[in-house]
């Protein structure tokens, strides 16, 4: 077999976690591609390596390089602490001196933000005793920003046949320009993605801080039970609607090969975690399979007599949205109205202007908005088969004394989404994981 694994940032925080996270690599031969993080924080109230770096642009945009030089030795402080935790013979002394000249020369953002990965990349390969590979060759974005995956799958899985054993870095790659490109807060795990597809791995794991996905927040219910077993269907949704164990654009690259991946503990190696697949026969513990939800959304009710009737009305109204640009999130409609949900904070600049020209372009009886709305999304491959899901949701959500304000259902039936008063959001989630979990009812 070949394994992809990729570390976060709390799994290699400080030289103990490097430790934990070689004996992980080296208890298992097929584990030959390694992604790391930058080194996250190694308690509460310290500062991930990646925001000391993004200070340290801010630093080099103002011009104060007396500020920028010190932050940089901080910085290279908690380097040099990992590196002598780890009795290694290896420096970055002239790696720094590097950084400080460019951020000096020209600072920009997704440079600064990068060397984190870079550097951690260097001291795993060092230690490990295995090829470094800069994603800066490898990994390649278009004019538009957006991952060239063609060009870079070509140019990763020829790199990676020259060595069989790697370092790769995640976060970034390179610009059309030339420059360094980041991926979004939490990239690397995109880039574990693309080393496994690129090098047809059998499996990509993920190695993180917890056990793998858990069904509800448990900020918000108390030891919630754990998932055993997800798809990429079921992931992207949960993902989307606010579930952060993995990036999610990281299902993309593994999905069309059909690699699975493996969300694991660093501080829990023997758990099996949770395993996330194209497809399977196993049926799950549960009927549902996650519960996430987001607050700061806004519904525009739309009223007009005969709606349904009227060809062209929808394209209409999202003109509207389009020509100020906001992006939707739901539309759900009967035969009279229609109700565009969208991010409050994206929305509330621009909302008379929207309104105007839904009123120029298609006459409305009449426009309501409706503030403060959460949405809550209750996913499961298990609800197609089940009778009366929504029953029990609209059941636990009156019993708790919640007034569901929005309700959409896709047609794959993969997924429930209801909408709550900001103030109810909590409330809401307890009572659907009662239910479904808890109760099994």
């Amino acid at each position: 077999m070949k394994k992809v694994v990729k570390f976060g940032g709390s799994s290699l925080a400080d030289a103990k976690q490097f430790k934990k996270v070689g004996d992980i690599i080296r208890s298992d031969a097929d584990r030959c591609f390694v992604v790391p993080s930058a080194p996250g924080k190694r308690h509460a109230k310290d500062t991930k390596v990646t925001d000391m770096l993004i200070e340290a642009y801010q630093l080099a945009s103002e011009k104060k390089e007396k500020e920028l030089h010190k932050q940089i030795l901080a910085i290279k402080g908690r380097y040099d602490e990992i590196i002598h935790g780890l009795k290694l013979d290896f420096s970055l002394d002239q790696d720094f001196v590097e950084i400080e000249k460019q951020l000096n020369e020209d600072p920009y953002l997704d440079f600064a933000a990068s060397r984190g990965e870079h550097l951690n990349g260097k001291i795993m390969a060092n230690y490990l005793g295995y090829e470094f590979v800069d994603p800066y060759d490898v990994i390649y974005f278009n004019e538009e920003g957006n991952l060239n995956a063609y060009k870079t799958e070509k140019l990763m899985a020829k790199r990676l046949e020259e060595c069989p054993k790697a370092v790769i870095p995640g976060f970034y790659g390179q610009a059309k320009d030339g420059r360094v490109k980041t991926f979004s807060r939490g990239g690397s795990d995109v880039t574990g993605s693309i080393v496994a597809g690129a090098s047809g791995a059998d499996v990509y794991e993920n190695w993180t801080d917890v056990s793998g996905f858990l069904i509800a927040d448990p900020r918000i219910i108390k030891e919630p039970k754990g998932i055993n077993t997800i798809t990429y269907r079921e992931l992207r949704e949960l993902s989307y609607m606010g579930a952060s164990v993995l990036h999610e654009d990281a299902i993309f690259p593994v999905r069309s090969k059909g690699i699975p991946i493996n969300i694991k503990n660093t501080n829990r190696p023997e758990d099996e975690g949770t395993w996330i697949v194209e497809s399977t026969a196993r049926k799950p513990q549960y009927l549902i399979t996650g519960i996430a939800g987001k607050k700061g959304f806004c519904a525009v009710d739309i009223t007009k007599a005969l709606m349904n009737s009227e060809i062209g009305f929808g394209r209409k109204v999202l003109q509207a949205f389009e020509d100020h640009g906001i992006a939707f999130e739901h539309m759900p409609s009967g035969i009279d109205t229609m109700t565009i949900v969208v991010h409050e904070d994206e929305f509330l600049d621009k909302e008379q202007g929207v309104v105007s020209e839904i009123h120029r372009l298609t006459h409305p009886d009449s426009i309501e908005i409706e503030p403060d709305l959460a949405l809550i999304a209750i996913v499961g491959r298990g609800m197609k088969s089940a009778y009366g899901v929504s029953g029990r949701i609209f059941s636990a959500l009156a019993h708790a004394r919640v007034n569901v304000r929005m309700i959409d259902q896709g047609s794959s039936e993969l997924n429930i989404i209801v909408g709550v008063d900001s103030s109810d959001f909590e409330k809401a989630i307890k009572a659907i994981y009662d239910i479904f979990v808890t109760t099994q009812l």
